[in-house]
């Protein structure tokens, strides 16, 4: 089975090997890497692990901001998509955390009765107060997430999707696959525990349902692991990356009070440790990547040293400590409640 993992990065540089080992582990052959704009070292690292045949690297086509969807359209004209039994589009801070079998994708799909796509639901993992980046795997780091069949109030959480080369493609979204409702028969389409995806989501009838649907019940074969926040350190240099123009406005910390509800713990990707630090250690050994490896690790502390010295940075760093662990939606219903006594039922 040929599995290919399409993604998008910019300044991703330190992360790179943890994600394609660990993807390497669970099936996925080949990887097509898109980058844009990179200064800590990710594109030189790319390119050498493209001389190595690990990776297909290119840049990212896009001439305006629309970085991902310009890569995903680029993407199906590519060799390593079109030859793909199956495309799985992530992002390098999503693990795809497999609870079936021998905990790899095939076993997912055999799970799931081998359907044409399968929308697998994100768990969001909180920094849990852990400051300093540290150069070693991110699973092993974080363990602490929100409650799983609920995020931020609502039942309903976001998907990313794993696509069978048969799809009746419409075009490539970031979250799920289109296909021309009406037009074709509808796709076999099941969530993570193997059961049919909600009609709306698979007709795509709601927008606010384009890329969500109601998470209970539906992680019995996986889950998607995603690390948004990471450490505090690497935090900061991640808002470097994406907005440095906050002159004049106040920094909005919803994001990560959003994704830092660390309330329940799930350990259950550790078991995937073992055979990932050694498969990194596989990766290094190639000549050039170890010694590319520690410059991404070396820019990537030098930014977040020169960010510190910024008092906007000192301010955004001092708001991050001190925030609630609770989902901004959860605090305000708290205030609103206050001490009201909640009557028993009989």
């Amino acid at each position: 089975m040929r599995i290919t993992a399409v993604t998008c990065v910019k300044n991703e540089g330190p992360f790179l090997l943890e994600w394609i080992a660990y993807n390497r582990l669970i099936g996925v052959g080949q990887h097509l890497f898109y980058s844009n704009d990179c200064s800590d070292g990710t594109d030189r690292l790319l390119d050498r692990l493209a001389d190595h045949g690990v990776v297909v690297h290119l840049p990212n086509p896009a001439e305006g901001r629309n970085y991902q969807m310009e890569a995903l359209k680029d993407a199906r004209r590519q060799e390593v998509v079109r030859e793909a039994d199956w495309l799985w589009v992530a992002d390098v801070d999503e693990f795809l955390n497999i609870h079936v079998g021998d905990h790899t994708i095939p076993a997912l799909i055999a799970a799931c009765g081998d359907p044409q796509a399968i929308s697998v639901t994100f768990q969001f993992f909180a920094n849990a107060g852990i400051e300093a980046f540290e150069d070693r795997p991110v699973i092993a780091q974080f363990t602490r997430c929100h409650n799983p069949d609920l995020w931020c109030g609502e039942s309903a959480i976001e998907v990313k999707t794993l696509v069978r080369k048969d799809f009746p493609l419409q075009y490539y979204g970031a979250h799920r696959p289109f296909h021309r409702v009406g037009k074709v028969p509808a796709p076999v389409w099941t969530d993570a525990s193997g059961r049919d995806v909600p009609e709306a989501f698979l007709q795509a009838a709601n927008k606010r349902r384009l890329r969500k649907f109601p998470a209970a019940g539906a992680r019995s074969h996986a889950t998607l692991n995603h690390y948004a926040l990471r450490s505090l350190d690497s935090y900061l240099v991640k808002n470097d990356r994406g907005d440095v123009n906050r002159e004049n406005r106040d920094f909005d910390d919803s994001y990560w009070r959003e994704r830092n509800d660390d309330a329940w713990e799930d350990r259950t990707i550790l078991r995937m440790l073992p055979k990932l630090e050694a498969q990194i250690a596989v990766l290094k050994a190639l000549p050039g990547i170890a010694e590319l490896h520690e410059e991404t690790v070396r820019l990537h502390r030098s930014r977040r040293d020169a960010l510190v010295q910024q008092e906007v940075y000192q301010q955004m760093q001092a708001q991050l400590r001190a925030a609630s662990t609770l989902p901004p939606e959860e605090e305000t219903l708290r205030e609103r409640i206050g001490d009201t006594p909640v009557l028993a039922l009989p």
